[in-house]
Order: C-alpha cells, then structure tokens, then sequence
C-alpha cells in the first residue's frame, strides 16, 4: 500500500486508468483496413509496375467519394510517371465501370490490370468480359490494426474533448473551494448565440473581418464572465449555496439564449470564424492546442502562484483561510468568474467548429464537465485537486464513449455506465478521505 501514497500516484493515478482503458479498446477494435487515399493509389501503381513492367495499359475503376478521387488521382500520376498508359480513369458506379470496358474493347484496346480498391475490386462486373476479369484487379495490401489506435480517431477524441477540457478547468478551480457550478452548459449557449448575433447584426455577417469576429466573440465571453461574476456575488455577499445559485444561471441563462434566438440557429458567420475550431497547425486541430496552452497556464497558476494556494485554503477551510489573512470572497468572486469564462471560451469554440450559434448547444454539458473534475481526482468535499489531473479525467470520459461508441453500445447503455463511473470516483473519494485501506 505504500506505492498507493506516493505523491505521483496519489494525485494522477488515473493516468493508469487511462492506459488500461486505451489497452482495452483497443484490443476489442482490431480489425482488417484497407488503405485509401493518395498512398493507396501510389501502392496500388507500383504493384502494377512491378507486375506488368511500364508498358502496362491500365484502368483505374474507384468510386466518387474523396477518398477515392485522391486514389485515383495519385494512381494515375504515379503510372504515367513510370511510363504505363492509363486508359480511362472511371469514378462512380459498376453501371460506370462497364461503360469503360467496353468502350475500351470496343476500340481494340487491351487492358492489362485494373487498379481498383477493396470496394470497387468486389463489383462482378468484370467476369462478364472473359478479357477481363476480377483476377486483373489490383489492391492496395490490407493490415491489422486497432480502430481505436488511428491517428484520425485519436485525434477526433482530444478535439471532441477540447470543449469540455477547457470548461473543465475553470470548475475544477470551483470544486476545489468546495463549490460548484451548474450553469456552464447554459453558458456555452449564450456565448454561442451573443456572439452569432453580433457577428450578424453588427459584423458584417458572412463577410465580416477578423477584427469584428474577434471582438464579438470576446463580447460572447465576457458576456459569460459577467454572469459567473453574478453566480461568485450572490454566494460571497449573500451566502447562497452554490447549487441553488448556479442552477437559477442555469435555467436564466438557456432561456435567454432561446429568446435572443428565437429558438433557432444563427448560420450568417464568415470563413475566418472557423478557423479556431475546424482549422490545423502541423496537423493538430486548434481546439486541441488552445486546451493544451490553457491547462499549462492554469497549471502554473493552481501550482506555482499565490492565487492558487489561496484556492486550496479556502476549499481546505475558508473560516481558517479567512483568519490567515486569505481574502476569501475576493478569490470566490474570481473562481466563478474565470469559470463562467472558460465556458463562453467553449461556447465559440463550438460555434466555430458547428459553423453555426445555437441556443442547443452545451446541453447536459455541466454534467459531463462534472464527471471530468471528479474522475480526475478533484475531491466534491474541497481542498483537493490537480489541473492535469482534470485533463486526465477529461480523457477517460472522452475513451470511454468512444470505445463504446467503436464497440457498438447504445446511448442509453452509456449514460448507464458514464454515470457508474461518477458514482465510483466520488465513492473512491470518500474512502480516501476515511484513510481506507492505510
């Protein structure tokens, strides 16, 4: 049991967690792929070279989707690069591809191979030419591989996570005081719908310019701020409980939304608006590095800064924190506000990445950001709590949806088991604190 109290493992033992889950998901998703795209078609030609030397005429058969556009594309450059001849290249159907051959043989043509995918390889259409045949098919090579594992699917979990990870870490600061927010989710709607509107109706709409996108959507923010502001005032002068208070932001918040909406979508928004949520720099997608930059600062901020310490004081013991010269509503008035903050931050990030404001967005989101925090280690009682720990919390809830979504489990099932999993961090908690198993 001492390995259970080093400091590692007693504030990000979850990392464990996370790997044996990723372990197994991943083992429950290996399957067979067949490679597409731009390297497939290059595969696929310089087995044709190889089989048939560069004299080879060839027939490209894929379908019209872009994955096999890019194929057919690259199979064809590479071919009359190695001095084959590629005779037609057929993008749609088998209907399509028997057109070709005909054609093709109706001129006296030979066709020597045809570079083809693992779908279009399959169509019967070629046995019906005994000039032909499927046995002139040629095939990228297949391989085993986890499903979970692609780069595409790692990715695709970190950037669906992004939203809730960024939100995270301003009510990971909330729970540490031994509060709570329950308004973020409405928070992202409004965000959302203030900042659509504003882009319309103010920016220029579709047409408006980086300078007006970034000031609307600092206006979404801050709109969030003020809010959180509101939440951090009525729990510091007045004495409310956090719950009652965030609850009624709550319900204010997405009823504000719907008004200013009118309950519908807010599409007028221009180009550059997406660029912080569907755009890339070196292949990483935006909402991915901007969570990352955020966890580092609040990091360094929970960690390293006196504001921080004054975070865990108050969730310690704010009456002791309060007589050790702490200015504890001060600090309390900060922490909602920087988390009313970080959920407008979420709340553009969405709309950036949807193309689109709407008064739906962040449903349940709160709930979801909750299970984050606790998983992560951040105790519901106060006092206890780390930033990364949070983003590791974060990345479990993301693998297992994702795993249950890769192994077919249905919606319901997984409410099901995201809320066990809720029930058994708080529960893990509660014995930590009564020293169980010391």
């Amino acid at each position: 049991m001492k390995a259970l109290d080093r400091p590692f493992v007693r504030d990000y033992g979850m990392v464990f967690i996370l790997l044996f889950l990723a372990g197994l998901f991943s083992a429950l998703t290996i399957k067979q792929h067949h490679p597409t795209g731009e390297v497939a078609g290059r595969q696929v030609a310089d087995f044709i070279v190889a089989r048939h030397g560069n004299q080879a005429n060839v027939l490209i058969v894929t379908r019209d989707t872009v994955e096999d556009l890019a194929f057919a594309g690259a199979a064809a450059q590479r071919l009359e690069h190695a001095g084959a001849t590629v005779l037609a290249s057929v993008n749609g159907s088998a209907p399509d591809a028997r057109q070709a051959i005909e054609s093709i043989l109706s001129q006296g043509g030979q066709i020597d191979a045809i570079a083809a995918n693992d779908v279009t390889a399959k169509w019967t259409v070629y046995d019906r030419f005994p000039a032909v045949g499927s046995s002139k098919c040629v095939v990228p090579t297949s391989f085993t591989w986890p499903v979970f594992l692609k780069v595409s699917n790692l990715l695709g979990i970190a950037n669906q996570t992004a939203i809730y990870a960024i939100i995270a870490i301003g009510m990971t600061m909330v729970i540490v005081t031994a509060g709570i927010d329950l308004s973020v989710g409405s928070l992202v709607a409004l965000s959302s719908v203030i900042s659509a509107i504003l882009i319309r109706d103010w920016g220029g709409g579709a047409d408006a310019g980086i300078v007006m996108v970034f000031v609307c959507g600092l206006a979404g923010i801050a709109i969030c701020a003020l809010a959180g502001a509101f939440n951090g005032l009525m729990i510091t002068a007045f004495q409310m409980p956090p719950f009652i208070v965030t609850l009624g932001m709550m319900m204010m918040a997405r009823g504000l939304s719907f008004r200013l909406s009118n309950g519908s979508s807010i599409p007028e928004l221009p180009q550059v608006f997406f660029w912080l949520g569907r755009e890339q720099t070196l292949g990483i997608p935006h909402p991915i590095l901007l969570m990352l930059l955020l966890y580092v600062i609040a990091h360094v901020v929970m960690s390293r800064m006196v504001f921080g310490r004054y975070v865990y004081a108050i969730g310690g013991n704010a009456e002791s924190a309060r007589l050790s010269g702490v200015p504890v509503k001060r600090i309390l008035l900060v922490v909602y506000t920087i988390c009313g903050a970080l959920a407008g931050l979420g709340g553009i990030v969405q709309t950036s990445q949807l193309t689109a404001g709407d008064p739906k967005f962040g449903s349940t989101y709160e709930l979801e950001v909750i299970v984050a925090v606790v998983v992560g280690g951040t105790s519901l009682m106060g006092g206890q709590g780390k930033i990364f720990g949070t983003l590791i919390g974060a990345f479990i809830v993301a693998v297992i949806k994702n795993g249950m979504n890769l192994t077919n489990i249905d919606t319901f099932n997984q409410m099901i088991v995201l809320g066990a999993v809720l029930i058994a961090a708080v529960l893990f908690d509660t014995l930590k604190r009564r020293g169980f198993g010391r």
